[in-house]
């Protein structure tokens, strides 16, 4: 191969390169990327609570009673459907995976016929526990601390406003829902 030639290839591979960056630098100043405020993404991690601040945390959250008053019957069909999975709501419905929901709310802790509950359940229940609002609040907040050893497999309903709601659907599945608490009744 003679010079010429490779002169001709050589000024082919950089004159590619060439025209590559003038396009590169061209788009730049037609295209202006806007640089952000705060480079990378928010990720919101909850603040670690101190180990004296559970109390304070705790009355925070109003009692069931009051949040009662508030609560919507519908949404708490709609927090319902989840549970479907494992419960059955209709009167008359047989247990699923969960015990009938039917006519719940002070009704005996463990008594569903043919549902083998949890030996915590199954003690309350012996001893004459009820499941009350302030019961049924607490065990769907958080069923593994209200009953340890409970064989419900759900981490909980935080949100006490969505736990209302979730409540007062409960207690409407009935032929005399009983009376909604007051605020001095616990």
């Amino acid at each position: 191969m003679d010079s010429f030639e490779f002169n001709k290839i050589a000024g082919a591979v950089l004159g590619t390169l060439v025209f590559t960056m003038g396009l590169g630098f061209a788009s730049q100043s037609l295209f202006k990327a806007e640089k952000p405020h705060t480079p990378g993404y928010v990720i919101n991690v909850p603040e670690p609570v101190a180990a004296n601040a559970g109390p304070e945390k705790a009355s925070a959250v109003e009692p069931i009673a009051t949040r009662l008053a508030k609560a919507d019957v519908t949404k708490g069909m709609g927090a319902a459907k989840a549970c479907t999975a494992c419960h059955k709501f209709e009167k008359g419905g047989g247990n699923g995976t969960g015990p009938a929901l039917w006519g719940v709310v002070e009704r005996q802790q463990a008594v569903a016929a043919g549902f083998a509950y949890s030996a915590s359940l199954t003690d309350m229940g012996g001893k004459g526990g009820k499941w009350t609002y302030d019961n049924l609040d607490a065990f769907i907040a958080n069923p593994k601390g209200y009953a340890a050893g409970t064989k419900m497999g759900y981490n909980g309903m935080k949100d006490p406003v969505q736990r209302a709601d979730l409540v007062a659907y409960l207690r409407s599945l009935s032929d005399n829902p009983t009376a909604l608490p007051t605020a001095s009744t616990k």
